[in-house]
């Protein structure tokens, strides 16, 4: 016989605990997945696909007034500065605006911002943010009889 000795067949042992570390782990991933996003943006998103043309169309005449709101985060101030301007570049002074911030990858409620006047088309909160990180900024623009809306994608500090 050499001097190499080798077993024929693994402890059953060892296959069976194999198997229950890959269970484990998948079970633990099944877990923290199921548990952390719903996947769902909206509360309400069987009643937004029921009107879905409607919100498509507000939406497609909201595009069409081509307003552009600027947004700006002052980390150590903890500053949100925001401007808004018509379509021919101009500030929109008789703009009123209400805003939330929407946290993408957790299930928390929306965030209330408490927007400031500051006149000429320029607005400013102060914000004490929960945690750093991506943030979802809705925003509501009213300025006469006509509205505007959008979402920005902002990483905040």
């Amino acid at each position: 016989m050499s001097a190499l000795s080798f077993r024929s067949n693994p402890s059953p042992s060892l296959f069976v605990a194999g198997f229950g570390v890959v269970i484990a782990v998948n079970a633990v991933m099944i877990w923290l997945t199921v548990g952390s996003f719903s996947g769902l943006y909206s509360d309400h998103a069987r009643e937004r696909g029921l009107h879905y043309n409607r919100i498509v169309a507000e939406q497609l005449n909201r595009d069409a007034l081509h307003w552009q709101v600027e947004a700006k985060w002052q980390p150590e101030t903890r500053q949100l500065l925001l401007a808004v301007t018509g379509a021919d570049g101009k500030p929109l002074g008789d703009a009123h605006m209400t805003a939330e911030l929407v946290r993408p990858a957790e299930k928390r409620p929306p965030m209330p911002v408490a927007v400031g006047d500051l006149g000429n088309g320029r607005f400013a909160a102060y914000i004490d943010l929960p945690a750093r990180g991506n943030w979802d900024l809705d925003i509501v623009v009213e300025a006469g009889d006509r509205h505007f809306a959008l979402t920005k994608r902002m990483f905040l500090r």
